[in-house]
């Protein structure tokens, strides 16, 4: 963020406003776009202009509703501008509508009026791949101070919900159907005569007696419920960062979602298996925000779901990669690292925030041990993958892939085809492909968790 001051203002109404100004001032700026990325985790709005402006906002907390309100120097107000901001749609978790006008002769003011208290976060960002100069707004509840806490929040409810079930029906299943029946004759028994001490006891009468002795402690010991396998399934890009995109227009953050909702789906429906989605909507995450969702759920596996994008649009086939210590195994691997490590610059990482809450999150804690599995996995995966599509790489390809680095947890990244290919473009976006390369990830997990289970041990 390239600021030359920041200036606290106390206005009128008691509010608290932080006035931004960048370096260069901003004389007519004209407005190039204005987008809105709703999401349940936070709300996205940019404003994207040609060059940089002057701003400053704050909160009115009231009258209600909650407004957030925009001053923007030396931008010029147009009917286009006018026309950005009634097309963006109100149908938001946070933002109930949003307007603008001429404030002052110099000043053209937004204005937000929100659902509810909220906490923004604004920041600023220079001109990167095809955008100009972007003002952001990410809008988050108040409440939330943590933004990974609602992606996995679901995770221990599941794990907590049903022991005291299944312990029940685990005991009544075990119960032998023997142990059952002689208390049914023994209460038939009851009227016999009782047998002379001198002689042998009836059996109808001793053998009831021995079973209910018996019977007490018959309940087996319930096995320790072993522990699921915790899935992280990451579709690649989203929001600001669309990503790959095809010469059709096929973006590759709407084909990563939708292979990656795909195989939600099948983990879901396996016994022993649970999945953790990064996200659910077409809004930007940062790398470290994923390393950290993994992270916090304690996750065993970390997939990474993209399409691979190359100058030349022969270039075909599947592939997968993991994390390499240091180096690359091939100047392509090289490559496509850089450019996947570059996400946060075009999706629009607030890196402020991301160094206070996540500073520790990209240090490098591999162990060989993970390194090692990644392969294993990336390999496995591969073979199913043969089945699907011809392999652009037969084997896992290394390079320094930021969103792979959560620490002592296998990670791989599967570029599913080339999106720069016409013809896995189409067929990137049929619904059998994106399914049956859900279907090939899934088996390929389980032959590898089958074969080496280490990871429930780690």
């Amino acid at each position: 963020m390239d600021l030359s001051r920041r200036t606290l203002i106390a206005t009128t109404s008691g509010t608290l406003a932080l006035s931004l100004v960048p370096l260069k001032s901003a004389f007519a700026a004209q407005m190039v776009d204005v987008r809105m990325w709703p999401a349940k985790e936070y709300t996205r709005v940019t404003l994207e202009h040609d060059q940089p402006i002057k701003f400053k906002y704050f909160l009115v907390r009231s009258p209600m509703p909650y407004r957030l309100v925009v001053d923007i120097e030396g931008l010029t107000l147009t009917a286009k501008l006018q026309k950005m901001i009634s097309d963006v749609s109100p149908n938001d978790p946070y933002i109930k509508a949003v307007r603008i006008g001429q404030f002052s002769p110099s000043v053209v003011r937004l204005v937000m009026d929100l659902k509810s208290e909220v906490r923004p976060e604004v920041f600023s960002l220079k001109p990167v791949a095809n955008y100009k100069y972007r003002l952001i707004f990410d809008i988050y509840p108040v409440n939330s101070e943590d933004p990974i806490a609602g992606v996995i929040a679901g995770l221990s409810n599941k794990e907590s919900s049903s022991p005291k079930t299944s312990v029940a029906k685990t005991q009544t299943a075990t119960l032998p159907k023997a142990d059952v029946k002689p208390s049914v004759s023994g209460k038939q028994d009851s009227k016999a005569k009782p047998a002379a001490p001198a002689k042998t006891p009836a059996k109808p009468v001793t053998q009831p007696e021995k079973t209910a002795k018996k019977s007490a402690p018959v309940a087996k010991p319930v096995p320790k419920k072993k522990r699921d396998i915790v899935i992280v399934v990451d579709a690649g890009h989203g929001g600001e960062d669309p990503g790959a995109v095809g010469k059709r227009r096929t973006y590759e953050k709407h084909i990563t979602l939708s292979i990656a909702k795909r195989l939600e789906r099948l983990i879901r429906a396996e016994k022993g298996m649970k999945v953790v989605m990064t996200r659910t909507s077409d809004h930007f995450v940062s790398l470290s925000q994923r390393v950290m969702i993994a992270q916090k759920a304690k996750a065993h596996l970390f997939v990474s779901i993209h399409a691979d994008a190359w100058t030349k649009p022969s270039a075909k086939g599947a592939s997968v990669y993991a994390l390499a210590e240091r180096g690359a195994t091939s100047s392509a691997a090289r490559w496509l690292a850089k450019n996947q490590n570059e996400a946060d610059l075009i999706g629009g990482a607030n890196f402020k925030e991301v160094d206070r809450r996540l500073q520790s999150v990209l240090v490098d804690m591999t162990t060989s041990w993970k390194i090692n599995y990644s392969l294993e996995l990336g390999h496995s995966v591969l073979q199913y993958l043969a089945k699907v599509n011809t392999l652009h790489r037969k084997q896992v390809e290394q390079a320094g892939f930021l969103v792979l680095k959560a620490p002592g947890i296998p990670s791989i990244l599967v570029e599913t085809a080339f999106i720069s290919n016409p013809q896995e473009e189409r067929k990137l976006k049929t619904a059998a492909y994106q399914q049956n390369v859900a279907e090939a990830i899934l088996q390929g997990i389980k032959t590898q968790v089958r074969k080496n289970d280490s990871i429930m041990q780690s």
